[in-house]
């Protein structure tokens, strides 16, 4: 329910964050930053999961739980407690919380007082017992869970019991720019007038690469001026543990191929600006993923609300994103279904425009404007539910920022973002 026009929402959002470099700290920032831009009347204190020694990097506006420290944990949800904020939604990743499979999670969640909003960013179909325990064991604190596909949705009903009006679907948010712009930025790269691929992200064997450089010799004999660009740096942990050993085996394949004049690798995680930009200059996009219960790809929606065609293995949000023929699928670990894919829309550039403009109109649904209203909504949802259930348990009391009491008010809440404020947008 919608929350009085001259009040406001304050909530505290758990995650990693800029400038930590990995999906879910883009993820995390980009739900701060747009939530605020579109609906000013919401405001949020950021809690960045990372090392103690890296508190340095994020400013004295970033407050830092130390991702391995249990008591870390807990001071966090007191100080979240004392803060007086309306709401607290976390990003939940097995991988970015401490202890065995993120368990250091529940320190937290078990003592958070106000309305939980969790996204879950991944739901496995087959959980080890330990992480379905963590999951549930987050679920059962949870006001609302956010997810950002149908299937995600369908596996908290089915695995978890979740009631589905405690679920909501919201998209990976995407930019709103304008359609059929290659050209120039192709120019801006030096790649003007040939045909251009592209991958983003972190580098490592969870991308695929290695299928879509094997891809390329078949692509090459029919289309001899392509170009592949390989845009991220290697994933941080994975030069930790093995230095540039992935990108030296995929640039060994390439030269072993013969196609080093057709791959272009930037060894860089660019920020989100240049990033689109790089983007705007392809004509394919490729997510060669192998596993295919990836539920979310930030660059797979950036790519689809930039009007890019699409060749993609069927993981959970391609298969969401893509479908009535949004994109193209292909079986994962199949080079052969990669390149005759890719021929195929270089061979007919009427199919490969339309494919692209079919991208574009989906990318409408997605932009940021309707992921920032999604969210504010959600957030007054939970703030309302929450109260309701004080309300039905008889608590007429809530507790105010400087730990004083007032009394519970049953009004209809509003939020500050109103649909009929949204600029139109083209839709092809």
């Amino acid at each position: 329910m919608p929350k009085p026009d001259n009040s406001s929402f304050n909530v505290a959002v758990i995650g990693t964050f800029a400038p930590r470099k990995c999906g879910i700290a883009t993820f995390t920032e980009d739900l701060k930053t747009k939530v605020e831009t579109f609906c000013p009347g919401t405001t949020f204190d950021v809690y960045a999961l990372d090392r103690r020694d890296a508190a340095p990097l994020y400013g004295d506006r970033v407050n830092i739980i130390s991702v391995d420290e249990a008591q870390s944990y807990r001071d966090a949800a007191r100080q979240i407690n004392r803060s007086g904020v309306d709401a607290v939604w976390l990003q939940h990743e097995y991988g970015i919380f401490g202890g065995a499979d993120g368990v250091l999670v529940t320190e937290l969640v078990d003592r958070i007082e106000v309305p939980l909003i969790v996204t879950f960013h991944t739901i496995l179909s087959q959980p080890s017992a330990d992480q379905r325990g963590i999951l549930g064991h987050i679920l059962a604190r949870t006001d609302q869970a956010m997810v950002m596909s149908e299937h995600g949705r369908s596996l908290l009903i089915e695995l978890y019991g979740v009631s589905p009006d405690r679920i909501t679907v919201i998209p990976h948010g995407a930019p709103d720019r304008p359609f059929g712009r290659e050209e120039g930025f192709k120019s801006r790269l030096g790649v003007a007038g040939r045909p251009v691929l592209m991958t983003f992200g972190l580098l490592g064997p969870g991308k695929g690469l290695e299928h879509a450089i094997e891809a390329l010799p078949a692509i090459t004999a029919n289309h001899p001026d392509v170009l592949y660009r390989i845009v991220g740096a290697t994933h941080p942990n994975l030069v930790r543990e093995h230095g540039e050993a992935y990108r030296k085996l995929l640039e060994t394949r390439v030269l072993a191929l013969g196609v080093e004049d057709n791959v272009q690798w930037d060894n860089r995680f660019v920020d989100t600006e240049e990033l689109l930009d790089q983007i705007e200059a392809c004509d394919i996009y490729l997510t060669p993923y192998p596993n295919l219960e990836q539920s979310t790809s930030g660059t797979l929606s950036y790519a689809v609300a930039l009007g890019k065609a699409v060749v993609s293995t069927p993981y959970i949000h391609a298969r969401e994103l893509l479908a009535d023929g949004v994109g193209s699928l292909v079986p994962p670990g199949k080079p052969s279904a990669i390149s005759a894919a890719v021929n195929d829309l270089l061979d007919r550039p009427d199919s490969q425009a339309d494919l692209k403009e079919r991208a574009y109109a989906r990318g409408r649904s997605t932009i940021w404007l309707r992921f920032a209203q999604a969210s504010a909504d959600l957030i007054a949802k939970a703030v309302d539910e929450h109260a309701s259930g004080f309300a039905a348990r008889g608590s007429q009391t809530l507790m105010t920022k400087d730990g004083g009491r007032m009394r519970f008010n049953a009004s209809p809440l509003r939020l500050p973002c109103p649909a009929h404020d949204w600029p139109e947008t083209a839709v092809i």
